[in-house]
Parts: C-alpha cells; sequence; structure tokens
C-alpha cells in the first residue's frame, strides 16, 4: 500500500494520493478519496500549534506579572525611603526637644546650660544629614529657614552662656531680652520640626495607601487577565474535545464518515483529527472480519458452556448406567427405581441446559400479540408454586388491574418472570417474602412503559458482582445449582422487546429486578422491533 499525500505536498496532484498504512488493502477507491480529500483539508491551514498559544498566553502573564512585581518594588522602595526619612525627621525633632528641656532647667534651676549647648550641636548634626532628603521633600527655602532658626537659637544660647560665665558685665535688661529670643526660636524650632513629622506622617501615609490600592489593584487586574486568559485557553482545548467527543459517539454509533476542519488554523487536533481519519478507515476495513470472526467467538463461549454444564449430569448418568449394567441381578426393584430416578433427574438437568441455551441464541421470529402482563405473572407463578412452598417463600402480588397491555411473545415473557422468580427463591433458603408490583410510567405517548418490580428478602448481591449478573454462564450458586444462563436469557428477551432490565441489590437486604417493557397500540410494531435485533 502506497503512502497518503503528505500535508507539504502538491494537493493537485490526485494521482499521489493513496494511504499511508498496509493492511488496508480492501478499501475502495471512493473511501481512500475521501480520506485523502479529509487530510488535504486538514493541512491546508495555518498552523497556530496549542503550544505556542499557551507559550504565548504564559509569557503575557509573565510579563503582567514582572510589570507589577516591579511596580510593588518601586512603591515599597518609596515607602522605605519615607520612612528612613521619618526616622531621621524625629531624631532631629527628638534632638530639639531635648535641648529645650536643658534650656528650661537652665532658666528655671540655673543648671543644663552646657547640656543645652551639646544638644543643640547634635540637632546642627542631624539636620544637615537629613538635608538632601529635606531639600527634596520641602524645597530649599524650607531647609533654610530651619537652619537659621536653629542658628539663631545657638547664638541665643552662646549668649546667655557668656553672660553666665560675666554676670557683671550686662544688665538684666539685655539677659531678658536674649532670653526672650531663646524662647522665640526654641519654639519655632518645636514648631517647625512638629510640622515637618506631621508632613511626613502624612505623606507616610498616603504612599502606604497608594501600595496598598496599587496592590489590591494589581491583584483584580492580575486576576482578570488570568481569567481571560484561562477561559481563552480552556475554551480553545474544551471546544475541540467536545467535538471529538461528539466524533467518537458518531464513530460508535456506527458513522465513519472523515473529520473534516473546523477551524481556520490547524494545530495538535489537526494531528489528532488525521490520526482519527486514518483510524476510521482501518475499522472500515475490520469491522468486515470482525463480523466474521464473531459468531465463531460466540460459538466458542457457548461451547465452553456447555461442557462445563453438561458433564456432571453426564457423568452421573453414566456411573448410575454402569452400576445397574454391573449388579442388575443383585440390586432390589427399589434400587433399581432409585438409580433410573437419578438417570431421569441427571436426564432433565441436561434438558434443561440445552433449553436454556436454545432459548439464548434462538434467532427465528417469536409470535407477537398484544397480553396482560398480569396474566404471565400468574402464569409464571404457578410453575413454580411447588418450589415456593417447599422454600416457604410468600408471594405477594401487587399488580393493579388496569394495568395496560404490551406487545410481546408470552412465551418468552413468563420464560422472563420464571427466572426471575427461581432466581428470587433460591436467594431465600430459609424462606422469605417475593413481592411483585407493576406500574405505568410515563407521561407522553413514546415514553409510556410499564414496568413490573420483583422483589425478595434474601441475601442480595454483592456490589461486585452487580454489573456481572446478566453476563452468560456468570453464577454465584454452588457447582450444578444453576448454569448462569437464566438472568442472560432474560436480558436478551427483554432488549428484543425493546424494553430494559435492571438490578439493586445490597447484602443482607434483598434483591430487586425491574423490567420495563414499552407500551404499544400498533399491532406488530414490536414484531418489526424483534426482527430488526437479530441482525
Amino acid at each position: 500500500m502506497t503512502a497518503l499525500t503528505s500535508p507539504g505536498s502538491d494537493p493537485r496532484n490526485s494521482n499521489a494520493v493513496s494511504l499511508p498504512y498496509p493492511g488496508v488493502a480492501s478499501l475502495a477507491d471512493e473511501d481512500r478519496r475521501l480520506l485523502a480529500d479529509a487530510e488535504r483539508a486538514l493541512a491546508d491551514r495555518p498552523n497556530i500549534s496549542m503550544s505556542l498559544r499557551i507559550g504565548m498566553s504564559m509569557l503575557l502573564c509573565f510579563l503582567l506579572v514582572a510589570g507589577v512585581v516591579v511596580a510593588s518594588m518601586v512603591l515599597v522602595s518609596r515607602v522605605g525611603t519615607l520612612q528612613e526619612f521619618l526616622d531621621k525627621a524625629s531624631t532631629y525633632a527628638l534632638e530639639v526637644e531635648n535641648t529645650r528641656r536643658y534650656e528650661k532647667n537652665y532658666l528655671l534651676y540655673g543648671t543644663g546650660l552646657d547640656d543645652a549647648l551639646t544638644q543643640v550641636q547634635a540637632a546642627h548634626n542631624q539636620l544637615h544629614s537629613i538635608k538632601a532628603s529635606m531639600v527634596e521633600v520641602t524645597g530649599p527655602q524650607v531647609f533654610e529657614r530651619m537652619e537659621e532658626n536653629l542658628e539663631q537659637y545657638d547664638r541665643s544660647l552662646e549668649r546667655l552662656a557668656e553672660l553666665a560665665r560675666q554676670p557683671g558685665a550686662a544688665s538684666q535688661d539685655e539677659r531678658t531680652q536674649v532670653e526672650k529670643e531663646l524662647r522665640r526660636h526654641g519654639a519655632q524650632l518645636i514648631a517647625d520640626a512638629t510640622d515637618l513629622l506631621e508632613r511626613e506622617r502624612l505623606r507616610l501615609r498616603t504612599a502606604i495607601r497608594t501600595s496598598w490600592i496599587v496592590a489590591a489593584s494589581s491583584l483584580l487586574f492580575i486576576m482578570l487577565a488570568m481569567a481571560v486568559v484561562t477561559f481563552t485557553l480552556t475554551r480553545q482545548v474544551s471546544n475541540p474535545l467536545r467535538r471529538f467527543a461528539g466524533y467518537t459517539e458518531r464513530i460508535a454509533a456506527g458513522d465513519f464518515s472523515p473529520i473534516l476542519p473546523a477551524r481556520r488554523y490547524r494545530d495538535e487536533f489537526s494531528r489528532l483529527a488525521v490520526a482519527i481519519n486514518r483510524m476510521l478507515f482501518r475499522l472500515k476495513d475490520r469491522e468486515a472480519q470482525l463480523a466474521r470472526h464473531s459468531r465463531m467467538a460466540a460459538v466458542g463461549t457457548l461451547t465452553a458452556g456447555i461442557a462445563h454444564e453438561l458433564n456432571n449430569p453426564l457423568n452421573n448418568i453414566s456411573l448410575n448406567a454402569e452400576a445397574l449394567h454391573e449388579g442388575l441381578n443383585r440390586y432390589t426393584d427399589d434400587q433399581k427405581l432409585k438409580m433410573l430416578a437419578d438417570v431421569v433427574s441427571q436426564v432433565e438437568r441436561a434438558s434443561a441446559t440445552v433449553r436454556n441455551l436454545l432459548d439464548f441464541t434462538r434467532v427465528e421470529k417469536p409470535v407477537v400479540v398484544s397480553l396482560s402482563v398480569e396474566n404471565v405473572v400468574r402464569e409464571a407463578r404457578r410453575l413454580v408454586a411447588n418450589e415456593a412452598e417447599i422454600n416457604r417463600v410468600e408471594f405477594n402480588l401487587a399488580l393493579p388491574p388496569d394495568l395496560p397491555k404490551v406487545q410481546g411473545n408470552p412465551r418468552d415473557l413468563q420464560q422472563v418472570f420464571l427466572n426471575l422468580f427461581l432466581n428470587a427463591i433460591q436467594a431465600m433458603p430459609n424462606g422469605g417474602v417475593l413481592t411483585v408490583r407493576g406500574q405505568a410510567t410515563g407521561a407522553s405517548t413514546n415514553d409510556r412503559a410499564l414496568e413490573v418490580e420483583v422483589t425478595d428478602t434474601g441475601i442480595g448481591i454483592p456490589e461486585e458482582n452487580l454489573g456481572s449478573v446478566f453476563d452468560p454462564f456468570f453464577t454465584t450458586k454452588e457447582v450444578g445449582a444453576g448454569t448462569g444462563l437464566g438472568l442472560a436469557v432474560s436480558y436478551g428477551i427483554v432488549e428484543k422487546h425493546n424494553g430494559t432490565i435492571t438490578v439493586r441489590s445490597k447484602p443482607g437486604e434483598g434483591t430487586t429486578f425491574t423490567v420495563r417493557l414499552p407500551i404499544s397500540s400498533i399491532e406488530g410494531g414490536v414484531g418489526a422491533s424483534l426482527s430488526s435485533h437479530r441482525g
């Protein structure tokens, strides 16, 4: 088998079109053309890969976050600078306050003047240490005014110190004037320092508030951007996934038409579409082979079940026949009758297995009539009445007399309820109650159905076995106590009647089987459906 035209080849060269895989030689020329056309349509588009889109989205998010981080770092740095300046300004204000305290101690008690001179020099040094920041924040005029006021205060302190060292060199009026100047400049120093602190605290609070606003706004913006990016990427992934889920559903329904482009560009999903298209056409090639092999597989499964189920009764028949043959003259009539009864019992057991197998594999068209499910249930109950009495099982029929009729085969539906009743009786070895309820459901004509529930109070079914109860030859009974075909046969019969049979159970609380059959007023409508389901 030659290869299909690659995406880079000339799409006009139709002679170059062929399939890439061996083993599909049975495909018709029309199928090959459809596959080639689909692959060309998928390939002849600009390539914008999902990896590229995800990478660009992540890069955009990274740049956005990086911008926010840089802005935050700038704001944090600004807040740090303001905090540092505020600390230095606070130190300056503290130096001024200490100077004034020593000044007042001297004026009141005559002590601390040297400490005041030392403290005012420290205030000088602190003010000069924040000169650059202060000029930037308050302007040079404010700094020069504060510096000049501090120098005048310093000169007043020094003059007061000179007067203190020469008590007779100055009059009381001069001393009073110096103290007055000292208080005036000191008060101005305190006012300037306080004003500077208040102004810087306000600037710091404003910067912090701005940082919070910027951080919150950035967070909201990032969340919005991430939501947009996530929504966009999610749509670009989820929409193709939904489309491909639809493709798989139609493929499962048997529609093998190829996938065609759904967007103006191609990406990884386009390569997936190409792979699925090739798989589709391989499936078409395999479908015919599987149809031929399916019957052989079914025969193999049935043969294994027959061998298992018939082996024990045949062995028992052989043993009894051999014993009867060898000791015919030694056994009494009662012993002979017992051996023959065992043979008959084993023959009936083998016959029941064969009948079940025939029911399970029967393909002939059934006789379809309008019937009453209540009558079918009562007839099935009559057949198992003795079995129920022996096992102390009480029947409770809760079927309304006005149940609508259904279209179906009476014998087949009787077999369904017979199997369900026998299973229920065997699930109650110590006796119990078997309840049968019925009701009509559905409002519209197409949805109307008859539901019949068969409930027992037996041992129940473990949860791990619920999914297998309708499988052929599946049974939890002891060897020889059941074939495992009853529920499988019932499932097949109900399915042929366009109905459903389900089970729910809990160990120790009993089991309920629900049979749902469509209500139809059209004679033969079910018959057509029954025959069509047999293929």
